[in-house]
């Protein structure tokens, strides 16, 4: 089971208030498919992902990153319970979609990237790790059913 603190709860709610789903949901998915072009064999059905202005330009992209911060914020709301939250998810991605698990965990990098460049120097090293913590915690949560 995971600890939180009041500091960590009160950073990333912060971090979440803060965030424009639609933005950041399409800025932080493009950059994962362009900086590793692999992960985009999963998104076959999303049309023209040629280049990185294809992807960066492509709504079908941007409307999943927002689906992917949407459900972030599942995470958010059940932070005690982040692992039942997110059976239904894992079992999806493993069976189903067949994700390779360490593509949660380059996503949430290039998550990460987007938001500190969106925060500046209110995305501080205290925030960074709150925010890590939590990533990891859906990232094992996501990759429990290949275990």
């Amino acid at each position: 089971m995971v600890v939180w603190t009041d500091e960590e709860r009160a950073a990333i709610s912060d971090i979440f208030s803060k965030l424009d789903y639609d933005d950041v949901g399409q800025k932080c998915l493009s950059r994962c498919l362009i900086v590793y072009p692999w992960t985009q064999r999963y998104f076959g059905a999303f049309g023209n992902l040629y280049n990185a202005e294809a992807i960066m330009n492509n709504p079908l992209i941007a409307k999943h990153g927002t689906t992917v911060l949407r459900g972030l914020e599942r995470a958010l709301k059940n932070m005690d319970d982040i692992k039942n939250t997110y059976a239904e998810l894992s079992i999806l991605h493993s069976e189903k979609l067949r994700v390779d698990p360490d593509n949660f965990k380059l996503l949430s990098d290039c998550l990460t990237i987007v938001i500190a460049a969106r925060m500046g120097t209110a995305f501080t090293p205290e925030y960074q790790a709150s925010f890590q913590k939590f990533l990891s915690v859906v990232v094992s949560a996501l990759g429990r059913q290949y275990h």
